[in-house]
């Protein structure tokens, strides 16, 4: 019988895969020596392999100079990174590297650019696209922004006010974008995103606040929708309606030149994960153009913000389990040595599933187990992998260690279970890793932040030493 984990993983799936392979029984990831990676930091550990950042920026370069070249398109294509995603300075590092712009959220990502721009990083060519709801801080560092001489500098408007509340501080003149409230997909809480403009109110509204005004300058429309780019018919009905309102726009705004279809590409949550980027990119130029042509108005330069896609498979996290708990005569709970409420909150807040594998003992007999983390919450577990609805995994023995590892976790989880702070039953944040390649191709590691200690978290509660 075929009752070993390498059998069911081979059955299961089509494995190995391009980042995925196993060696001497032992799970690799992107050639990464994971146990050796356990035996050099211990476990639990996050960690980023960083050359996968470069790797999906480049991807989505290819495809849509393929596209650009293949349809004659006359627009200029620029990628820019949606901070948000992770906002660490080894992943704008590494990000940076390939000819990139930014779009930030919130006032403190000023604060980033104007760090990177002294460090030589970034310059005032690169584009800044200013996303999210402004007010007070965020006006205000935008304004210092613009004012100091960055020109590429784009606040999107988000509301009506945000127009009167810029002019108030930025000196002369800048440009500006409009975001699209999208329509929400049916199956929705909501009809329409509180984020940006109606689609009917866009060109009243320019007509209104922007064109006899002197100060502003119309560059950019800015469509984004909540369930990301896919191949459905909401997803096309949508951005059809989006180039309807370009085009309405532009025969009345000679000076707007680009669409910002922004993020939205998704990132593998599965051995059987299967989606054509290729073909979305060329079918998306394809449409722009014929929209543009039928209407005999000039394409508009394209901006993308994928955040998730550029740094989420990038990440990883490594549990050990510590424990298993026979509850009945069917549940099987593998306690980890951490928690996923802290460590990959997606899986609590929306159910969201990461590739889980193991990472040793791949020749010995498996069994089907549920997944519990260490807090006292009755919701800290993780209990089903995407497309199987159970978890197998090489069976429990106490004196044979068994490490599991969640991959492609690199995208918002360490911003929403707040890094370095505090965590639900006081769980240590892990050991935060780097990895990257050398000049010649080897692996290398770098320690970047050590697992909490009581001290951390006892200085952050305003507990004082001796009292």
């Amino acid at each position: 019988m075929n009752t070993k984990y390498s059998d069911l993983i081979d059955q299961t799936y089509y494995f190995p895969q391009e980042e995925f392979t196993l060696d001497d029984n032992e799970l690799k990831f992107h050639g990464i020596d994971l146990m050796e990676l356990v035996q050099k930091y211990g476990a639990p550990l996050k960690f980023n392999y960083l050359p996968k950042i470069s790797d999906n920026i480049q991807r989505a370069k290819k495809w849509f100079a393929g596209a650009i070249e293949k349809h004659n398109y006359k627009g200029s294509y620029n990628y820019c990174y949606c901070t948000k995603s992770s906002h660490f300075e080894h992943v704008l590092n590494e990000a940076l590297k390939n000819d990139i712009h930014i779009e930030t959220s919130s006032a403190f990502d000023i604060n980033i650019v104007e760090n990177l721009k002294a460090k030589g990083k970034i310059t005032n060519d690169t584009y800044v696209l200013c996303n999210g709801f402004k007010r007070d801080q965020y006006i205000e560092n935008i304004a210092r922004l613009l004012n100091n001489g960055h020109k590429n500098c784009i606040p999107i408007i988000d509301n009506y006010e945000e127009i009167d509340l810029l002019s108030q501080s930025i000196e002369g003149k800048y440009p500006i974008g409009i975001r699209i409230a999208s329509e929400e997909e049916p199956k929705f809480e909501f009809y329409t995103s509180r984020l940006g403009i109606g689609y009917k109110n866009i060109v009243p509204f320019y007509n209104r606040k922007i064109k006899e005004n002197k100060q502003v300058e119309l560059k950019m429309l800015h469509f984004f929708i909540n369930t990301g780019i896919r191949d459905t018919a909401y997803y096309w009905n949508e951005l059809i309606k989006c180039l309807k309102v370009y085009v309405a726009l532009k025969r009345v705004c000679p000076t707007l030149d680009s669409l910002n279809i922004g993020g939205g590409f998704p990132v593998k949550n599965s051995l059987h994960f299967e989606y054509d980027y290729e073909y979305m990119v060329d079918e998306i130029i394809n449409q722009i153009k014929l929209v543009c042509e039928d209407a005999e108005v000039d394409v508009p330069n394209i901006f993308t913000e994928f955040g998730s896609f550029t740094v989420g498979e990038s990440g990883g996290a490594i549990y050990e389990i510590l424990y298993q708990k026979q509850q009945n005569d069917r549940e099987k709970w593998n306690m980890i040595n951490s928690s996923f409420i802290t460590t990959l909150p997606d899986t609590w807040a929306i159910s969201k599933k990461f590739v889980m594998l193991a990472i040793n003992r791949w020749n010995e007999e498996y069994e089907r187990v549920l997944l519990g983390g260490l807090t006292c919450d009755s919701d800290d577990y993780y209990n089903s992998e995407q497309n199987v609805n159970a978890i197998y995994l090489p069976k429990y023995k106490k004196e044979k260690p068994l490490y599991i590892g969640f991959f492609n976790t690199g995208a918002y989880q360490e911003t929403i279970g707040g890094y370095g702070g505090l965590h639900h039953c006081l769980i240590p944040q892990p050991k935060h890793i780097l990895i990257d390649k050398d000049e010649n191709g080897n692996i290398t590691t770098e320690l970047f932040s050590e697992q909490q200690n009581a001290e951390d978290m006892l200085k952050i509660l305003g507990y004082k030493n001796g009292n």
